[in-house]
């Protein structure tokens, strides 16, 4: 077997029968490979003028690749049990649920509301909510395991008991989809009470899991995944509202990101798919207008992406790349005009919308909602809101991912799930004791009653009073990315005070003029050689805390 070097190859022969690939991948649009094995290569090439691996596009796992981070790191596990859905580990929890708390503590601001609904559905609900037709296969459907027996005919005396008559369910109706969306459930809540247009608009919020079936082989770390968790949003509004609630997801997307340190990425418009979509054109016009203007009022450049918008309405995307190069949507802000409709929803419209002639509106005589073409009333003084899908991690998962490989492993101070370790230099017992106290008041356990009230801040710090050298310490503790190891030998348990390195700090400049400002303290090296008593590091990160917890 020779290889063929060329701009252009046919494809003849994989480790894999093409006819198994999903329908929906094109092989003869493959712009290059990416090789993951290439011992074939090596087979009669000794004369072959072949370019090098290393300057073709290649996939050995870069040291930025989260798959690498997440392994060195220990966050999370897969399992062929259960393919594409990651089984975090306590450290990976610790970063998941820091993310959520980071979207927590903004949810005010921006008048969200968090709820939690429901894993799965009818089958029912899907084919209301047009998932069923346009989406079905992307869902995972199951059916209930318990059998509905046959029952024999009511006797007489039964008869007598007032029982219901004996049902046979038609077929079908056991058939269940675990949601891949949580919008269906958002409508639900909101058709669940009697709504006025002085309550809009609603905002729900949704850290709910949701299950895809993507192709096992498109299944990649935490990038693209079965079982996920998005921060998913959903905003019921008036048609006049429309616009500013956009801009405002817009805003929550452009703060979040710039508080991770995320700048190269941009917004991408997807419109109108050429088939698979529900609603008129001039519906869809119309959502394609306003995000468009959104956009403009944000100044920023519109890129299009024609056709790639959900089957339900138009939609921005965030899109970032990851450590190959690949984009990857991680927020979204995406108008909905159909699953509104789809579910009867509505609110008591005002009585200035009301007045078929319009004398209370413009100039025109048409109220602002009126103009924008989506009020529809149904002459009892009801009205349909507008529905915008929002989330700003998009996958928290994929999110995660993508953080690794931005920082190559390293974490925020406030998001480590390895903050900091203490390591002895040796088996002393009063170098013990004092790296035993050291831990309890950096932890903030040294002294505390129960139960902890949630206002207080756990530091988790770990104690490494092994056997090792303290240099063979101090690199696996680099390798785990701790962000401040600090050494105690016996002059430290002597004079009470730390050598700390904090070189695994991200925000090297924060934490200079940190130092700069504390009580007491002299400069004494690097920063990857401080000599700080416990009660300054203390401070140190509470204050590295705050920022963001």
């Amino acid at each position: 077997m020779r290889p063929i070097w060329s701009t252009s190859a046919q494809i003849s022969r994989c480790a894999f029968p093409l006819a198994r690939i999903d329908s929906r991948l094109q092989p003869h649009r493959v712009e290059y490979v990416r090789t993951l094995n290439n011992g074939l290569l090596s087979q009669d090439s000794a004369n072959d003028s072949a370019p090098s691996l290393n300057q073709s596009q290649t996939s050995n796992h870069s040291a930025k690749d989260h798959r690498k981070i997440g392994s060195e790191q220990s966050l999370w596990t897969l399992h062929p049990s259960s393919p594409g859905s990651p089984i975090f580990t306590p450290e990976g929890t610790h970063v998941f649920q820091k993310l959520q708390a980071f979207l927590r503590a903004q949810y005010p601001a921006f008048g969200f509301q968090e709820v939690v609904t429901p894993t799965i559905y009818k089958k029912s609900l899907w084919e209301q909510s047009g998932h069923w037709e346009n989406y079905k296969d992307d869902m995972f459907v199951v059916s209930s395991g318990k059998q509905q027996a046959t029952q024999s005919p009511p006797s007489a005396h039964d008869r007598t008991r007032l029982q219901p008559p004996h049902v046979e369910p038609a077929v079908g109706d056991d058939a269940f989809g675990l949601k891949p969306m949580n919008c269906p459930g958002h409508c639900l809540l909101f058709a669940s009470q009697r709504r006025s247009y002085n309550d809009l608009p609603i905002r729900y919020a949704d850290f709910s899991p949701l299950h895809r079936d993507e192709i096992s082989g498109a299944l990649t770390g935490l990038t693209r995944v079965r079982r996920f968790h998005q921060d998913d949003g959903h905003i019921f509004c008036r048609p006049s509202q429309v616009k500013s609630e956009i801009l405002k997801s817009l805003e929550l997307m452009s703060a979040t990101y710039n508080a991770f340190g995320i700048r190269d990425y941009h917004f991408v418009l997807s419109t109108r798919p050429a088939k698979e979509f529900i609603g008129t054109q001039d519906e869809w016009d119309q959502a394609e207008t306003q995000l468009k203007e959104a956009l403009e009022h944000w100044s920023t450049p519109i890129v299009y992406n024609k056709g790639d918008g959900a089957f339900y309405g138009p939609k921005i995307d965030a899109i970032l790349k990851d450590a190959d190069g690949k984009n990857h949507q991680i927020g979204t802000v995406q108008l909905d005009f159909q699953l509104p409709k789809r579910f009867d929803l509505h609110y008591v419209a005002s009585a200035d919308v009301l007045k078929t002639n319009g004398q209370a509106g413009g100039a025109d005589g048409h109220t602002e909602d009126q103009h924008l073409g989506y009020l529809r009333t149904d002459g009892v003084g009801l009205a349909t809101p507008i529905m915008i899908h929002r989330a700003i991690f998009g996958s928290l998962e994929r999110f995660m991912a993508l953080l690794m490989e931005q920082n190559k492993g390293k974490w925020p101070f406030w998001l480590n799930p390895r903050p900091i370790i203490v390591l002895t230099v040796n088996n002393d017992k009063y170098v013990q004791a004092f790296a035993e106290t050291a831990v309890a008041k950096l932890s903030s356990l040294a002294s505390f009653k129960l139960p902890r009230p949630q206002s207080l801040v756990y530091h988790k710090v770990d104690l490494d009073s092994g056997n090792e050298t303290i240099s063979k310490k101090v690199a696996m503790a680099k390798q785990k990315a701790y962000s401040i190891i600090v050494v105690i030998g016996k002059k430290n348990a002597e004079n009470a005070y730390l050598d700390v390195d904090m070189s695994g700090i991200v925000d090297k400049s924060e934490l200079l003029e940190t130092l700069g400002s504390l009580e007491g303290f002299s400069q004494y090296g690097t920063i990857s050689r401080l000599r700080l008593s416990t009660e300054q590091l203390q401070h140190l990160m509470q204050v590295m805390t705050d920022e963001y917890i």
